[in-house]
């Protein structure tokens, strides 16, 4: 397939993940790839295996933010394709929460992702696809993860304002809302094998699909949001949970 041939698409956070898996298939469809990510030898070995192109930006950092704009403006002209996946998760009560853990999830899952569109809004071509991840806690929060369900509900709201000021020059804004999705991110916490299946059977028992989301099935919608199949959707968000938000 290469529906997304001589395409330019810019994601943020891609050396693992859905990132990763996104860039993969973008790739694979024909696309032209940039991942970026704030650690340069693992954003430089990703882009390696991909066989895409990597600059180290941090999302959280405006200045990164403009410099990433900046670069991608000199070396590509234009983007067609912006999917902001960067992002980070945190638990704690309301009571536990503290300043620097609030600080650290808004800056990057909020305002690091406002002003990502905001300074690439210029060199967005006309009839742009742009992609927020979001996640289906901002749907259904719970216990523990306000702050975290609140960035994602923000993000949200504002990706509804940005379909409407971007809708004259026909780019469309969406997002996608994930539930649980294996990635490695548990691996990465050092939790040993038994512990990581029994915490994924508890989770799949929330999940009225029983099964556990995958990187490469948010990596399809967002290929799909950034085709021509979906040129009249904008301001959407697209829960995929498993039907975890009916339950």
């Amino acid at each position: 397939m290469d529906n997304l041939k001589n395409k330019v698409a810019l994601i943020t956070g891609g050396n693992s993940g859905i990132g990763y898996a996104t860039a993969q298939l973008l790739k694979d469809q024909g696309a032209e790839v940039i991942i970026t990510g704030r650690r340069k030898d693992a954003i430089e070995k990703a882009a390696l295996n991909l066989g895409v192109k990597a600059i180290t930006a941090d999302q959280s950092n405006i200045s990164d933010i403009e410099k990433l704009a900046e670069k991608v403006k000199t070396d590509f002209g234009s983007v067609d394709i912006l999917f902001v996946n960067a992002g980070i998760s945190g638990l704690g009560t309301i009571e536990q929460t503290t300043e620097e853990l609030y600080d650290n999830i808004m800056n990057v899952n909020l305002k690091g992702a406002f002003f990502t569109l905001s300074k690439f809004i210029p060199i967005l071509k006309d009839g742009a696809s742009v992609v927020f991840l979001s996640s289906n806690t901002a749907s259904m929060p719970g216990p523990g993860s306000s702050v975290y369900s609140a960035s994602k509900t923000a993000l949200n709201s504002f990706m509804r304002s940005a379909a409407l000021e971007l809708a004259p020059r026909k780019i469309r804004v969406n997002s996608v809302s994930p539930g649980p999705t294996q990635t490695e991110v548990m691996n990465k916490v050092g939790l040993d094998e038994a512990t990581v299946k029994a915490i994924m059977d508890v989770v799949v028992e929330k999940v009225p699909l029983k099964q556990m989301g995958r990187a490469e099935d948010v990596a399809r919608m967002v290929s799909y949001l950034s085709s021509e199949a979906a040129v009249f959707m904008t301001g959407a968000d697209v829960i995929m949970d498993g039907g975890m938000v009916l339950a």
